[in-house]
């Protein structure tokens, strides 16, 4: 009866703290989404965007939203299990250290490609920031696809729609 105790209490402890880092990460991926909507200006409702050749794959405008919360909420799952599983059983510094650079440089292009492409309508430059956030976020998949296994497809969704972002972005650089 003690063991079975022991178990539960290791069980929940576990939840309790995988629980607090997808609180973490999704206030905090929320957070620079929110960001990112407060430099896009007007964004797609703008008249340069709505007068643009846009790409005749471009999802409907609920779409989107639909899309990045789905994304934020897969992502920060996904980043609370990684974080969880790598700092518990990993202590070399250099790890955690590549991890918190990835991750950051991660939520530092995503806010930036809303500035660069809707506020200041550098779409050649927003194709490079996206690009390198597509780049960012396979590389995500790949490197700790050993630790995490079949909990990478919680970062699939998001990679998948960067592809489709980044042809949309293309399709606009190409045909404007």
């Amino acid at each position: 009866m003690n063991l079975i105790f022991k178990i539960l209490f290791l069980k929940i402890n576990y939840l309790m703290r995988v629980f607090k880092l997808i609180i973490l990460f999704a206030f905090t991926n929320f957070s620079a989404l929110f960001l990112g909507s407060l430099l896009m200006g007007q964004g797609a409702s703008s008249s340069w965007y709505m007068n643009l050749n846009r790409a005749y794959w471009e999802p409907e405008g609920w779409v989107f939203g639909v899309a990045w919360v789905t994304i934020m909420i897969c992502f920060s799952i996904y980043l609370a299990l990684l974080v969880n599983k790598t700092f518990k059983n990993n202590t070399d510094l250099n790890f955690r250290n590549l991890l918190i650079k990835i991750y950051s440089s991660h939520l530092v292009l995503n806010i930036l490609w809303n500035y660069l492409f809707f506020n200041r309508k550098m779409i050649e430059i927003a194709l490079i920031d996206i690009v390198f956030l597509t780049i960012l976020l396979f590389y995500f998949l790949i490197k700790y696809f050993r630790i995490m296994k079949y909990k990478s497809i919680l970062i699939l969704p998001y990679c998948m729609w960067l592809i489709i972002a980044t042809s949309l972005n293309m399709y606009i650089v190409i045909y404007n």
